[in-house]
C-alpha cells in the first residue's frame, strides 16, 4: 500500500486512480453540497414567487419578503460555485508537490466549508420564520418548492459541516506529521561523540612518542676536548 503524503493526500506525482478519487469521503460531500445547492435556488427560482394580481409585481412566497429568496438564491448559488472549485481542488490535490500549498488548500476549505454551514444554518431558519408567517399561495402554488429549500437548507447545513470536519482532520493528520518528522530528525542526531585521539575511552593504548622531549643523557665517556 503506497504511503500517504502530507494532509492525507496521496504522494504527489502519482498515478490518478478515479475508482479511490470518487470513494473518498471529501469528494462525496462535494457533489452532495453541489446537488443539495442545485436544489436550493432552482425552487426558490423556479416557484418561490408569486405575481401581486394589483402591483403586478412578484412577490416572494416567503411571506413577501424579497430578501429571503434572495438570501436563499446567493448562498446556494455561491454554495454550487464553490463545490465545483473544491472538487477540481480535490483532484489537483495529490498532484501538489508543496507541503504549503496543500496546507493552504486544507484550511481553505476549513474555513470556506465552516463558514457555509453557518450561514445555512441562518438561512434554514430565516426561510422556515418566514414560510410560517406567510399566507398560504393561491391553489398552493410553489408550496412544495419552497418547503424542498427549506429541507434541502437543513440538509446542507450537516454537508458542510461534515467537509469541515473532514478539512479539521487533515490539517491535524498534516500538522502531526511535520511535528513527527521534525522529532524524528532532531532524536537521529548523534548523542555521542568519538573520544580524541589517546583519550580514556580511546580503545587504542597509550604509545610513548617516538622522540622524547627531554634532554639526552650522555655518559662519561662521551665527553670530547674541544679542539684549538
Amino acid at each position: 500500500m503506497e504511503a500517504a503524503g502530507a494532509y492525507g493526500g496521496g504522494k504527489a506525482g502519482g498515478v490518478f486512480d478515479p475508482i479511490s478519487f470518487i470513494q473518498r469521503p471529501q469528494v462525496i460531500l462535494r457533489v452532495v453540497c453541489w446537488l443539495f445547492s442545485i436544489i436550493v435556488f432552482g425552487c426558490i427560482s423556479s416557484q418561490g414567487w408569486k405575481i401581486d394580481a394589483t402591483s403586478k409585481k412578484h412577490l416572494c412566497l416567503y411571506n413577501d419578503d424579497a430578501n429571503a429568496c434572495n438570501y436563499g438564491v446567493g448562498i446556494s448559488v455561491i454554495a454550487f460555485l464553490a463545490s465545483m472549485g473544491l472538487l477540481v481542488g480535490e483532484y489537483l490535490f495529490e498532484q501538489m508537490s508543496s507541503v504549503k500549498t496543500r496546507k493552504h488548500f486544507v484550511l481553505g476549505d476549513l474555513g470556506f466549508s465552516s463558514f457555509w454551514a453557518f450561514l445555512y444554518f441562518v438561512g434554514f431558519w430565516y426561510l422556515a420564520s418566514q414560510w410560517g408567517k406567510s399566507e398560504p399561495p393561491p391553489f398552493g402554488v410553489g408550496v412544495n418548492n419552497v418547503q424542498a429549500a427549506i429541507a434541502f437548507s437543513f440538509f446542507s447545513i450537516f454537508t458542510w459541516a461534515g467537509s469541515a470536519f473532514f478539512a479539521y482532520q487533515r490539517f491535524r493528520q498534516g500538522a502531526g506529521s511535520a511535528f513527527a518528522t521534525n522529532y524524528e530528525n532532531e532524536s537521529g542526531m548523534a548523542t555521542t561523540y568519538p573520544s580524541y585521539p589517546g583519550g580514556p575511552d580511546s580503545e587504542q593504548p597509550y604509545q610513548e612518542p617516538p622522540f622524547s622531549t627531554g634532554p639526552i643523557p650522555r655518559g662519561p665517556s662521551d665527553f670530547q676536548a674541544p679542539t684549538y
